[in-house]
C-alpha cells in the first residue's frame, strides 16, 4: 500500500484520537492531562499503534491506560466514521515515556552546568 496514504490515515487517526480525548471520552479514570504523541497504522490497516503521553504518576498512567483500553470499540467506532476508510484499524495503546524521559535528561544536564561553574569558579579564586 501506499507510504503516503498510510502517512495520511496515520495524521487522521492522530487528530480524532486527540479530538476524542479532549471531549469525546468521558471515563473518569482517563487523566486530562493525556496527549497523543504518535500513531503508527500498520500497512494492511488492521493496526493503530497509538502512543500517548500522560502528565501525573505510574497510577494516573495506568488508570489511563485502563480507561483507554475499555473504550477500545468506542474509539475504533467514531475513527471508523470520521475517517472515510473500509475496515478500521484497531487502536492499540502504549504508554509513551519520552517527555518525561527528555526532561530527566534536561535537568541532568543542567545539574552538571551548574556544578561545572561552581568548580569553576572556586578554581578562578
Amino acid at each position: 500500500m501506499n507510504n503516503k496514504r498510510i502517512n495520511r490515515i496515520s495524521g487522521e487517526v492522530k487528530k480524532v484520537m486527540s479530538e476524542l480525548l479532549y471531549n469525546g471520552l468521558k471515563d473518569p479514570r482517563i487523566n486530562s492531562m493525556t496527549t497523543v504523541t504518535d500513531v503508527e497504522v500498520t500497512r494492511d490497516l488492521s493496526f493503530a499503534n497509538i502512543y500517548i503521553s500522560v502528565l501525573g504518576d505510574d497510577k494516573d498512567k495506568d488508570e489511563t491506560l485502563s480507561g483507554l483500553e475499555s473504550a477500545k470499540g468506542f474509539i475504533r467506532n467514531e475513527i471508523a466514521k470520521r475517517i472515510d476508510i473500509r475496515h478500521a484499524p484497531e487502536p492499540v495503546f502504549h504508554l509513551d515515556e519520552s517527555i518525561e524521559r527528555g526532561i530527566y535528561m534536561t535537568e541532568l544536564i543542567e545539574r552538571v552546568n551548574r556544578e561545572d561553574e561552581k568548580n569553576r569558579g572556586s578554581a578562578d579564586e
